[in-house]
């Protein structure tokens, strides 16, 4: 079994850490920086679960797909930002030879719509998604750290494709430390992420606080509440479910055990804007507003966060 981890940010090296344990064979692709450190110094894990360094020689490190010769992967598990999604697609579509014949790629990425943009590409026999509510940093171009943990990893098809193909590929990440399920009902898993992630994403952002201190005032959680209220409107009527079947359900989820199991989190989206890179919003408050434009509904608690986070992205402060 050969695998790819297309994309080496905080969440693609937390993985790679995971395969690699369990001595998996794979190669990564990330940006120079990256790469140069990896093949430099190897893959360094720390944080609340066993740590781990990889040497440089236990995998490989490119940063082009270009630079792979005479390989074929059974596994691409892409590990980029959503933003990238199309450009990670495209590039993936035109190194076909790199792929095995019964080749699956699995996305490791937030938010919602990743799936549609690959299935411009590939067939979606070929298409799996994976739900991860893990925290990771990276504070160093080869190094991840792992600082909180609500749920194992799951991993399913929107296109109720087969999932034993899957089983392997769960065992290492387990075997590596990090949980991982197979699951039937991904589509319900991605959206509850979805609430959880719009809720506390964009605020923790703006306000540069971690998810706990979100939790603890008044003030913020009427506005996680209406955020959350509207995002399930919008998923009922796209035709989506997730786990609950009403949003005062979730909501007592998601003060009783999500947001205290990271409640010392800080979000991606603060860790984007303090990098000066973009953040992920247009996948998570973004993609609700979309849907909610096509079914006449008004979400102004999403769209004044994701207002908030894009003015912060575009460095104007």
């Amino acid at each position: 079994m050969r695998i790819l981890i297309y994309g080496a940010g905080s969440v693609g090296l937390g993985i790679a850490s995971c395969l690699l344990k369990s001595g998996a064979d794979i190669d990564i692709i990330a940006r120079e920086n990256t790469v140069v450190a990896l093949r430099t110094h190897g893959l360094f894990r720390r944080g609340i679960f066993d740590d781990f360094e990889a040497p440089p020689a236990a995998f490989g490190a490119y940063t082009s797909l270009n630079w792979i010769q005479d390989t074929q992967y059974d596994y691409i598990l892409v590990c980029t930002k959503s933003f990238d999604s199309l450009g990670a697609a495209q590039d993936l579509s035109e190194h076909a030879p790199l792929f095995s014949k019964n080749a699956k790629i699995v996305l490791f990425q937030n938010g919602w719509g990743n799936a549609d943009k690959f299935s411009s590409f590939f067939s979606t026999d070929r298409i799996y998604n994976a739900r991860v509510i893990t925290g990771f940093v990276r504070p160093r171009p080869n190094e991840v750290e792992i600082t909180v943990h609500a749920d194992s990893v799951h991993i399913g098809s929107l296109f109720g494709c087969d999932l034993s193909c899957m089983a392997g590929l769960c065992e290492l990440i387990s075997g590596g430390g990090i949980a991982c399920e197979l699951t039937e009902t991904i589509e319900k898993d991605l959206w509850a992420k979805m609430l959880y992630n719009c809720a506390l994403n964009p605020l923790g952002a703006i306000f540069d606080v971690p998810y706990g201190r979100l939790a603890e005032s008044e003030f913020t959680r009427v506005i996680m509440d209406s955020i959350i209220k509207e995002v399930f409107a919008v998923m009922v009527a796209s035709g989506y479910n997730t786990h609950w079947l009403k949003p005062t359900d979730f909501v007592k989820v998601f003060y009783d055990r999500l947001v205290p199991d990271t409640a010392e989190h800080k979000s991606s989206t603060l860790q984007d804007i303090l990098a000066e890179k973009p953040t992920e919003i247009d996948a998570l408050n973004g993609a609700v507003i979309s849907l909610a434009a096509q079914h006449q509904i008004a979400v102004p608690c999403n769209q004044a966060v994701y207002n908030l986070v894009k003015f912060l992205e575009s460095g104007t402060r």
